[in-house]
């Protein structure tokens, strides 16, 4: 089965997030696993530990491949619209956040949206809604 298919399977991912997102991740045996390819994006969390403190706010790394980081936060902000999972989780993170709502919640639903990406990809299955 093509790539391409399985993430146009996706509702909400139309064929220029899905041709983007193949074109800027490559092979996807490159990975070994979906937190390496979030990694690759640029969707991880600096780590600020101190001793035995470990901080919770903390800034989103900006290393990485940033067009990939674009075509997934675009694509996760579409799927939010088509797949009641996605907006669920969207508007969950929303709500716990006081500041920067929105780019939070994107980032984090873009962050979940990686590993739908990793799975379908690696798996070579389309999408199927829970």
């Amino acid at each position: 089965m093509s790539e391409y298919k399985c993430l146009e399977s996706i509702p909400g991912v139309g064929p220029v997030y899905a041709g983007g997102i193949l074109a800027e991740i490559g092979q996807i045996d490159r990975f070994a696993d979906q937190a390496n390819l979030a990694k690759y994006t640029g969707l991880t969390w600096k780590k600020h530990n101190s001793g035995k403190r470990q901080s919770e706010n903390t800034p989103l790394m900006r290393t990485g491949n940033h067009f990939l980081w674009y075509y997934l936060v675009e694509a996760a902000n579409s799927v939010i619209r088509y797949v009641p999972e996605y907006k669920a989780f969207y508007q969950k993170e929303a709500d716990e956040v006081t500041r920067n709502k929105y780019k939070l919640a994107v980032t984090m639903t873009a962050r979940k949206f990686t590993r739908l990406v990793y799975t379908l990809l690696s798996e070579h299955q389309l999408y199927v809604p829970k």
